[in-house]
């Protein structure tokens, strides 16, 4: 019996890795303007911060729609038979309404098909991330409830840490107030944020100076791992010398089994800027 793995787009899986492990992914789409763009198909990660440089115009992102997902649903049955397993993992249902659309479709469909619907908690690919090892369990031959158990720990377990460049998106997107940015970016404070228990963005720390809060975030993920195996992801906006220096520093400090080095997608790019450095951590 086959199991698929269904995601969105706003997972920020490499395209090559997605297809070789089959995993099935629903786009977001991207505004600008009156231009619409649908997230790693008709813009990529690069185009994107391209056009950010180039644009006075803070572009929106909209979700997909229930028929978006009801399709993918469709598909994975004509490709693999009514028996097929899916789990659906999305973006945070505290940051989108992607999750809801997931649901919705899944009660659309005319046949009772087995679709579990996740809603992660998480974004980018601190998810994407779970979404690769959902889909290699999957592979290994593993049962569906052997594969939720991975994904609950998964979720229970993963650290993730955020470091803007500006909170100048942040503060747009509605997610800090106009004071908390401008005396931030005047004292050159930088937040370190992480996503909350329900999903939400929030503070873990505040420093001042970006070598400061690198120190700090480093210090959290040596008390996390007490110096046992990991899974690292460096992810970065726009700046990837910077993301490719902080993983091999990662690399050398910790016993790092599994590694990835990602820039952020369109969707998640909307709300963070250009910039920013996240790091996730999962004890393997």
């Amino acid at each position: 019996m086959s199991i698929v793995i269904v995601t969105d787009s706003a997972s920020d899986i490499d395209s090559e890795l997605r297809e070789s492990l089959g995993i099935v992914s629903v786009p977001l789409k991207v505004m600008f303007g009156d231009e619409t763009y649908t997230d790693g198909v008709t813009i990529t990660s690069t185009m994107f911060f391209e056009k950010l440089k180039q644009t006075d115009v803070l572009p929106t992102t909209s979700q997909p729609s229930p028929i978006d997902f009801a399709e993918a649903y469709k598909g994975i049955v004509e490709k693999h038979g009514k028996d097929v397993q899916i789990i659906v993992l999305t973006l945070s249902a505290a940051l989108s309404g992607t999750y809801q659309s997931a649901v919705i479709a899944k009660s659309m469909m005319e046949e009772e098909l087995d679709i579990t619907v996740i809603d992660t908690r998480k974004a980018s690919f601190v998810f994407g991330m779970l979404c690769v090892e959902a889909a290699q369990a999957a592979r290994e031959g593993k049962s569906k409830q052997q594969i939720l158990d991975r994904i609950d720990h998964f979720l229970d377990s993963v650290q993730v840490y955020f470091i803007v460049d500006t909170l100048e998106f942040l503060q747009k997107g509605g997610r800090i107030g106009k004071a908390s940015a401008l005396i931030g970016s005047l004292l050159n404070i930088k937040p370190i944020l992480t996503l909350d228990p329900a999903g939400y963005v929030s503070a873990f720390d505040k420093v001042r100076g970006t070598k400061k809060a690198i120190a700090r975030v480093m210090e959290a993920l040596r008390e996390y791992a007490s110096g046992q195996p990991v899974k690292v992801a460096m992810l970065h906006s726009a700046v990837p010398d910077q993301a490719a220096e902080h993983l091999a520093a990662i690399k050398a400090e910790f016993q790092v089994t599994d590694s990835y080095l990602l820039e952020i997608g369109p969707v998640i790019g909307t709300h963070v800027g250009p910039g920013l450095l996240g790091f996730v951590m999962i004890k393997d």
